[in-house]
């Protein structure tokens, strides 16, 4: 028998035996063990539990695990409610009106609509308002200035040499920004950086130069001071650096923000605001200066940024409604035991027709800087419409003691 026929007689005897194994019965005991077998039974059953056991484990421990996910989801998750409503009727009613320009008032009352806020126009080269709608609100104690207080700051790092416009600040390990890119954006840790390094009591000392924490009208019935405080508030609310970037801690009202771009518009005089009660006080009207900023070396410094914020940045809303003529602001975004606000502070950058205005929203949600300067745009738009920002003839020689409304002498 050769090799190759010794597998082939192999497998024959396996066939040969399982076929006697098959006749003789044996093959039924032998195939019922294993199916019978105590052994096999329970391998099958704790490989069950086993699955079970592990199943109901990994169950009870994903749990609780997803349900404190999702708790730390909602923790951290912060969803701010408002209570106060963005809009409002009638909020004019009891406005004194006989001293206003008539044209920019009522620019001023289509621009605000229904929404719950106030608008102060002022004359940058006198301090004449030249309208205030809702008075109540205008002439009350104020509220947190949001990122509007970034222009006291960065008037502040400039007239201590701390920066120029193209310097830049480093905000992390791949991040610098410049001032002209921070007013534009209204970038909040560039400003904290600014108000960390200058301290706090050079941001109070040039926060009050410019009129923060003390009347800025004269002699106007029902105005109110706002807040500037005597101390840093506690790091636990962010310490200087968050009065400098949300102005956190301070209450300002609209005619303090109004006298402050005033000052920036004219180059640096910071007058008395004044609101006149009648067209008498209008022919007789003289500016009251309070004092003399050394401003004109710095505006062209901050200028861009403000410029900016219309052109591409945060006021960018602006130019929805209005884009004939240079308009320089910024905006302001915050909010305090559910009320949110909206700033936005700006002036015409322009030869003839030169006025600031201020935008002051309070409400819910639809209340922010940017919706402040849509406003103001629509404002704008009805000015130059009215040919506001045209030059008017010259009054009569008899007359010339009497300033023409919404063009300034």
């Amino acid at each position: 028998m050769s090799k190759r026929d010794r597998p082939i007689i192999r497998i024959a005897l396996i066939v040969v035996f399982a076929l006697l194994l098959q006749e003789s019965g044996i093959a039924a005991s032998v195939n019922t063990r294993p199916l019978t077998s105590r052994k096999s039974k329970s391998q099958k059953i704790s490989e069950g539990q086993h699955a079970r056991r592990r199943m109901s484990r990994l169950a009870r421990s994903r749990a609780p695990r997803l349900h404190v996910v999702h708790r730390r989801g909602r923790r951290h998750r912060y969803y701010e409610r408002f209570y106060m409503s963005s809009f409002a009727q009638d909020i004019s009613e009891g406005d004194l009106t006989s001293g206003e320009d008539p044209v920019v008032r009522q620019a001023a009352v289509d621009a605000l609509g229904n929404m719950n806020g106030t608008v102060v126009a002022i004359e940058p080269t006198s301090g004449r308002i030249l309208a205030m709608v809702n008075q109540k609100l205008a002439l009350s104690s104020g509220a947190q200035p949001c990122s509007t207080i970034k222009l006291s700051v960065a008037l502040a790092a400039l007239s201590e040499g701390l920066i120029d416009k193209n310097t830049e600040v480093a905000l992390g390990r791949r991040s610098r920004m410049n001032l002209t890119e921070a007013l534009a954006h209204s970038n909040n840790a560039y400003f904290e950086a600014l108000g960390r390094q200058l301290g706090f009591d050079k941001v109070s000392y040039y926060a009050h130069q410019y009129g923060l924490g003390e009347m800025a009208g004269y002699n106007i019935a029902g105005e109110q001071v706002g807040i500037y405080p005597d101390a840093e508030i506690p790091s636990t609310l962010g310490g200087v650096g968050k009065m400098c970037s949300f102005g956190e801690g301070i209450s300002m009202t609209p005619l303090q923000l109004g006298a402050l771009v005033s000052a920036i518009a004219n180059g640096g005089t910071l007058y008395y605001l004044q609101h006149p009660a009648t067209p008498e006080d209008v022919a007789s009207f003289q500016p009251r200066v309070k004092r003399h900023l050394d401003l004109a070396p710095l505006i062209p410094e901050i200028s861009d940024g403000m410029a900016g914020a219309v052109l591409y940045g945060t006021a960018r809303h602006l130019r929805v409604n209005f884009n004939e003529e240079s308009i320089l602001g910024k905006t302001g975004t915050c909010s305090r035991a559910g009320t949110r606000y909206g700033w936005f502070a700006s002036y015409a950058n322009t030869d003839v027709g030169r006025i600031v205005t201020v935008v002051f929203l309070q409400g819910g949600r639809p209340t922010y800087g940017p919706k402040a300067a849509e406003i103001a745009g629509h404002m704008y738009r009805n000015l130059y419409d009215h040919n506001f920002f045209i030059a008017k003839p010259l009054a009569p020689t008899d007359n010339a003691g009497v300033q023409t409304l919404g063009v300034p002498q």
